[in-house]
């Protein structure tokens, strides 16, 4: 696999959720304000105005990143087995309004209280990050980890895809 220079951020961000977070770790680009990129720059145009980074170099963090990121997803269909065989935690990052909106069964609204009671958890238990679509869950699991749980996923897909695969009960939505 490999990565064309001239892939736009928005696009590539698309392909590799994971590349905001890979590149700010790295390289301190996207973070912030003040090392942001916009979603139509090309990552050559990225990689030069940031001190002319070698664009191979950057694409290979990406696909690193990325190789990474693949072995924290978890499918729908898979995690909802396992959450049948074993238990396990689901945790959704989204609003509360897209929460008491729609929700997977039996998960729980990421909030100040469950955040302040998670030194009590156990390290051990599968935890699954849920948002919307997918995207921002790699960025929760990433938290939940660094903070010593051992078995944490993201829904790849989010609470869409499990309303297509799983449970086709739920409704889907739109976020405008």
């Amino acid at each position: 696999m490999s990565i064309d220079p001239g892939i736009t951020m928005e696009r590539l961000q698309e392909q590799f959720p994971g590349a905001r977070r890979a590149l700010f770790r790295k390289y301190h680009i996207g973070g912030c304000a003040s090392c942001g990129f916009q979603p139509a720059e090309s990552l050559a145009e990225v990689c030069a105005r940031n001190g002319g980074l070698p664009v191979e170099e950057v694409a290979a963090c990406i696909l690193e990143a990325h190789s990474q990121d693949e072995k924290v997803l978890i499918d729908p269909a898979e995690a909802a087995r396992l959450r049948e065989s074993s238990g396990g935690r689901f945790i959704d990052i989204r609003t509360r309004e897209e929460f008491e909106a729609v929700r997977i069964p039996g998960s729980e609204l990421m909030s100040q209280d469950l955040l302040a009671g998670m030194g009590g958890w156990n390290p051990g238990e599968l935890l699954v990050v849920v948002d919307h679509t997918g995207d921002r869950s790699l960025d929760a699991a990433a938290y939940f980890s660094g903070h010593g749980l051992q078995q944490v996923r993201a829904l790849r897909g989010g609470i869409d895809a499990w309303s297509r695969h799983v449970d086709p009960s739920l409704p889907r939505y739109t976020v405008e």
